[in-house]
């Protein structure tokens, strides 16, 4: 079982190298071009060259700011869940929804009732002509 170890932790860095470097932003890549750094992942992933110059020189890695410790910058540049009925814009654009919808039913129900008035007009005028 030990055996495998190596063949393993090898394989979960080259997919550890190929994942990140496919999820990275095209500007935070050094040197090489995005393409260019998949092959060399790709091609020399075996002998961890690849992997390791990705992790080492490919991408620009960005630290503490200002001389702050890494947790710090972490909790001060965090992006924080808003769940939508917790987010007062997402509540506003509802709102702005809902008046919009409620606006386009009262033109629609006007509309259908001028219609009916109009089938009804036309009934009636049909039917006295009828009579005479």
């Amino acid at each position: 079982m030990l055996r495998y170890l190596p063949f393993l932790l090898v394989l979960a860095l080259w997919i550890y190298a190929f994942i990140d470097c496919l999820n990275t932003p095209e500007e935070e890549v050094k040197g090489l071009p995005k393409v260019v750094w998949v092959i060399i992942i790709l091609l020399f992933g075996e002998v961890l060259v690849g992997p390791i110059a990705w992790l080492v020189a490919g991408r620009n890695r960005r630290g503490p700011a200002g001389g702050s410790t890494p947790s710090e910058w972490h909790r001060n540049h965090r992006t924080e869940f808003v769940a939508p009925d917790d987010n007062p814009e997402f509540l506003k654009s509802l709102k702005a929804e809902n008046r919009k919808d409620e606006a386009l039913l009262k033109d629609w129900e006007a509309d259908l009732r001028r219609r009916e008035e109009e089938l009804r007009r036309r009934e009636d005028r049909g039917g006295s002509d009828e009579e005479s």
